[in-house]
């Protein structure tokens, strides 16, 4: 189960402690159905902070006595220590996390527990659970998007001379460094970064006393509550703040972003680590091997990363599937929030790990990936941006340079090996320096405008980065 958190098979036949009003107890069926223990079990730290914060607050209002208090935030510190040391007796009649530590603390306190859920509803209490849990988890992932982003730096920085060919449409292109065309997903990951920090602004609200829609008539402090917790702000709207998930939609939505960006780099990892290519070799513990085809190394870690993908987005839109038509306020539906939270948490931590991991220890092969530089014309570019420079328009050296690159498909050869002579065929305007001007070098040399693949911007980049 999520969390590691067993549940006891048999379910009990208690009274719920919602159950006042019932003259039936829930039928097996149902309580198996609607039980969400199994998932949950994982909000334990978050839902017993909650509760003490919650304790302490109605003490200091006189709402239960000092003592109560004492009693109740004792009771539930044992619980949390039950749990960490696996000896907590889950239960799934009693559905949820928060039913299964109320439960609990009365049966370790008495009647006294009863006192915790005074001026509270299972409403804004999960609401709450789910805040702190996903900030708690962002701060995580946050670090988790640094680290990769810091391993790519580092590698760009070792490989800093190396040259590659630079792609669109997936044919060969333009020179680049390789530290450039890596240091273009650092770039992607600054902006998932952006957006899981703006997304904790979001999830940092305090909902709690909202009570299940309309708030409580006690005399709650919130205030109180939000400093105990550390949210700088609480919620303004009572039905709102129990009904709203936009702050796991946020960060699903910029968790698929994220997964879009990481799947590219993982398709690049497999093409580049292909005899096709060359270009990488990623270490055997990163990899497995055919049960059938002695020969074979395959590229297992960055392949599931591209193949979890999938599954994060999915998770996107399951949520938004069950979000979109629900009335105000709270509804059971939202107990379907957390599959796609958690399972997208653990996603994403995992695999920014394996893909630091993997990214540190790749074996870059610099003379393939220069000797595929030199092929594919990619120097005809600079070889109309020569003409520019002496007078031509680039309309008309574009014209030009097509034309040599055709005169060199039809006889076989690079447009460096032709000759001056060769090339004056095409324009007079050639001269001795412009082999020296085709190198793949020099190319990148000259891309010095900010943003460009010379070795200047990279390295001022690379400072940027602090590495």
């Amino acid at each position: 189960m999520a969390g590691g958190k067993k549940v006891q098979g048999k379910v009990e036949r208690d009274k719920k402690l919602w159950g006042g009003r019932f003259t039936a107890s829930t039928a097996e069926s149902v309580e198996a159905f609607t039980a969400s223990i199994e998932v949950d079990a994982r909000l334990y730290r978050h839902d017993i902070a909650g509760s003490i914060a919650h304790a302490r607050m109605l003490a200091r209002r006189r709402i239960i006595s000092s003592r109560q208090a004492r009693r109740i935030v004792q009771g539930l510190k044992s619980i949390e220590r039950e749990i960490e040391r696996g000896a907590y007796p889950f239960s799934s009649a009693d559905e949820d996390i928060h039913m299964n530590i109320e439960r609990r603390l009365i049966q370790k306190i008495g009647r006294v527990g009863e006192r915790l859920h005074t001026a509270r509803s299972r409403n804004d209490q999960v609401a709450l659970d789910l805040r702190l849990y996903l900030r708690e988890e962002l701060r995580a992932i946050h670090e988790a998007l640094e680290g990769l982003k810091r391993e790519i730096a580092r590698t760009a920085k070792r490989h800093l001379q190396v040259i590659m060919p630079g792609y669109t449409h997936l044919q060969r292109a333009q020179p680049v460094l390789f530290s450039h065309h890596l240091l273009a997903y650092a770039e992607m990951l600054e902006r998932d970064s952006e957006r899981m920090r703006a997304c904790l602004e979001r999830v940092n609200v305090l909902p709690l006393g909202s009570g299940a829609l309309a708030g409580t008539s006690f005399p709650i402090d919130r205030s109180y509550v939000a400093r105990q917790l550390k949210f700088p702000r609480i919620s303004k709207n009572s039905i709102d703040a129990v009904s709203d998930r936009d702050f796991i939609l946020e960060f699903l939505s910029a968790a698929a972003i994220l997964f879009v960006h990481l799947s590219r780099l993982a398709e690049e990892m497999v093409l580049w680590s292909t005899e096709e290519f060359g270009f990488i070799e990623i270490p055997d513990r990163y990899c497995t091997g055919s049960s059938m085809m002695p020969q074979k190394k395959n590229p297992d870690v960055p392949e599931l990363v591209r193949g979890k993908s999938g599954r994060v987005f999915g998770h996107l839109q399951a949520l938004l599937a069950v979000m979109k038509g629900l009335p105000l306020a709270y509804n059971r539906d939202l107990q379907e929030d957390k599959v796609p939270l958690f399972d997208t948490v653990d996603t994403v931590k995992g695999c920014l790990t394996m893909m630091r991991d993997v990214v540190r220890e790749v074996k870059v092969k610099k003379e393939r990936m220069r000797a595929a530089a030199q092929d594919g014309f990619m120097n005809a570019t600079d070889l109309a941006d020569y003409l520019v420079r002496r007078g031509l328009s680039f309309r008309s050296a574009h014209a030009l340079a097509g034309k040599v690159v055709r005169f060199c498909l039809d006889h076989g050869c690079r447009i460096e090996e032709l000759s001056l002579k060769e090339l004056r065929r095409f324009s007079p305007r050639f001269e001795k320096d412009v082999h020296a001007f085709l190198t793949p070098e020099a190319s990148i040399r000259r891309r010095r405008a900010p943003g460009g693949t010379s070795a200047v911007n990279v390295r001022r980049r690379l400072k940027e980065l602090g590495v």
